[in-house]
């Protein structure tokens, strides 16, 4: 069981940053957070992959005021997603065929939603961007949507005057990741036919769940 949810967890977070990195080569917009790893890279000139570790550092540092608790699944998500990230650009080239564009970018969003329904059922903490959602929420009282909602704007206006790429692709991950994650946390955690099951294994952070608010109607 121990085996299989670590084989889980880290197959979800090395398809995370595949997934990722194939937004990115499709140049058609990315992620909020993805929108903000880009224009910092731009700017700094360093990797995209080590711009989102350490950034997943830094949001990491602000769990300490929120006093959320991190767990495996949390310091694995700073490290393997920005590593197989920056191994898949270097694997995968740019292309400018519109077409090719597509594919990766249609590809790259499922691949997200199913990497990310894996790594959360793994149950072993959420990462550090979703822990920064859960702890707002259980220290302001605001709901989970709102949290994710402020925070991801931010982020997104930051990347984007920053020199991070928005388009069609960022719209399109905002209408279809949460249906996505949705569908492959209830495909990957075991006996999950509902929000109370899967509510019975939380991770170990004091706030709710990242799966447990998807999940919840």
């Amino acid at each position: 069981m121990l085996a299989r949810r670590l084989v889980q967890l880290f197959l979800g977070l090395a398809l995370f940053g595949v997934s990722t990195a194939l937004l990115l080569r499709a140049e058609l917009g990315l992620e909020p957070w993805g929108v903000l790893n880009q224009g910092v890279s731009e700017l700094t000139g360093l990797t995209v992959g080590v711009v989102s570790i350490l950034i997943g550092a830094l949001v990491l540092l602000l769990w300490i005021p929120l006093r959320q608790r991190p767990g495996l699944g949390t310091v694995s998500n700073v490290f393997v997603v920005g590593l197989t990230m920056d191994a898949t650009l270097y694997l995968v080239p740019e292309t400018g065929a519109l077409s090719a564009r597509w594919f990766l970018l249609l590809t790259g969003l499922v691949l997200n939603g199913a990497a990310s329904g894996l790594y959360i059922a793994a149950g072993f903490g959420p990462g550090p961007r979703d822990g920064l959602m859960t702890g707002l929420h259980a220290r302001t009282g605001r709901s989970i949507r709102l949290m994710r909602t402020a925070i991801e704007v931010v982020v997104v206006v930051t990347g984007f005057l920053l020199g991070g790429t928005v388009g069609v692709g960022t719209l399109l991950y905002a209408l279809a990741i949460g249906p996505l994650v949705q569908f492959f946390l209830r495909l990957f955690t075991p006996g999950a036919r509902s929000s109370r099951v899967v509510g019975r294994a939380a991770a170990p952070v004091e706030a709710p769940e990242p799966r447990d608010a998807i999940l919840r109607p």
